[in-house]
């Protein structure tokens, strides 16, 4: 990090997914104490495999974890796609260059290992209320006792309760892309763990990820917004995929059939975050909360790029949170808004809604390789 004053400022952050630990571990190194809040009672997230990237790769390489990263690193290396009989209409290579594709999991847990050390990190409590002054933001918890800090950072994801009490209601910001992706653990390893595969139907597209020791179903369908929607209702989200997959063949009635007996069902709008701003004076935002781009936008590179940055500008400025906010928002848009706008070229890509599209779609992947934001078959839950 750059040149920065030393300081005995307290950071709450809420969210100890992808952006949360990165935030804890470099806030630290710049002179703050910061305190993780984590609604679930110990690291959770999903198997689906993301890749850390680009700049990521670069903030995961000063952290010291990039061999352990790089441990835990799948063996995909290609997308086979295949119609209904289980026959091959297309394959291109994915990954490559300094590219790491790792199990969420595994991700979370190597950044929280990097920081536990340095911060607090609370499990199994949540933020209920932010009153802010001028000196501070009082915080009040749902089980723990009130607490203040010096700021407030919310990387609790998509469906971000500080984004919510802070800003206003999820409904303002939060915008459906026309999918719904579902993602279920399979228990037995794949037959080929170099290759993801992936059936489409029109509108529709089941892959089979080989993620690492066993494999990830993801379920991708292109559907209106669900009145009355509940990404916790999982008796719901199986009877979408019920009706959403009927008839659909390769695997898939196999899949369904280990849907309606699961009890570790994921379930999601895609969908993009949109705000005008991602600081409310003492509070700020950081990864999904501020920015999901959730179809194959390169989530986890954005959020650890994000918080590196976020902390950095603290570092630089830490007795004028405002000014390293604006800062903060100012470099990382550059690299969020482009993602932003690619949502529906990726959707296009990965889900065509039509039968002439899905052929021309396989026609492509016979010809050139998929665009970049095809990469992430299986994408992470929000972080």
């Amino acid at each position: 990090m750059g040149v920065h004053a030393m300081t005995e400022q307290t950071v709450l952050i809420s969210g100890a997914g992808v952006a949360g630990p990165t935030l804890a571990y470099w806030l630290a190194r710049a002179g703050f104490r910061p305190t993780v809040v984590e609604r679930a009672a110990g690291l959770r997230s999903s198997g689906s495999p993301v890749d850390v990237r680009g700049p990521a790769a670069r903030v995961a390489d000063r952290m010291g974890i990039t061999a352990k990263l790089r441990e835990a690193s799948t063996d995909a290396t290609a997308i086979k796609f295949v119609d209904g009989k289980g026959r091959r209409t297309g394959r291109v290579a994915m990954n490559g260059g300094g590219d790491i594709e790792l199990p969420r999991t595994d991700l979370a847990a190597i950044l929280h290992d990097a920081a536990r050390d340095h911060a607090e990190f609370v499990f199994h409590d949540s933020i209920t209320e932010l009153r802010q002054d001028g000196g501070g933001v009082d915080v009040t918890f749902d089980r723990g006792t009130p607490r203040r800090f010096d700021l407030v950072i919310g990387a609790d994801g998509l469906h971000s309760a500080v984004r919510r009490l802070a800003f206003g209601p999820e409904r303002a910001f939060v915008e459906h892309m026309g999918v719904y992706i579902a993602t279920l653990p399979l228990a037995e390893p794949p037959a080929d763990r170099t290759e993801v595969v992936m059936y489409n139907s029109p509108g529709r597209a089941v892959a089979v990820h080989p993620s690492r020791g066993h494999g990830i179903a993801a379920f991708m369908f292109r559907a209106g917004a669900v009145p009355g929607f509940d990404h916790r209702d999982t008796d719901l989200h199986k009877r979408m995929l019920t009706e959403a997959y009927a008839g659909a063949g390769w695997r898939v009635p196999e899949l369904l059939e280990r849907v309606r007996e699961a009890d570790d069902l994921y379930l999601d709008s895609v969908s993009r975050v949109r705000m005008d701003t991602w600081a409310a004076g003492r509070i700020v935002l950081a990864g999904d909360a501020a920015s999901c781009v959730s179809l194959f936008g390169d989530g986890s590179t954005l959020a650890m790029t994000g918080a590196f940055t976020l902390a950095e500008e603290l570092g630089r400025t830490p007795d004028d949170a405002a000014a390293a906010f604006r800062r903060y928002e100012t470099t990382h848009r550059k690299l969020v808004d482009p993602k932003l706008r690619n949502v529906s070229t990726a959707a296009a890509l990965l889900i065509p809604a039509t039968r002439g599209g899905l052929a021309a779609r396989n026609l492509g992947t016979r010809l050139l390789p998929l665009v970049s934001a095809a990469r992430r078959l299986v994408p992470a839950r929000a972080a």
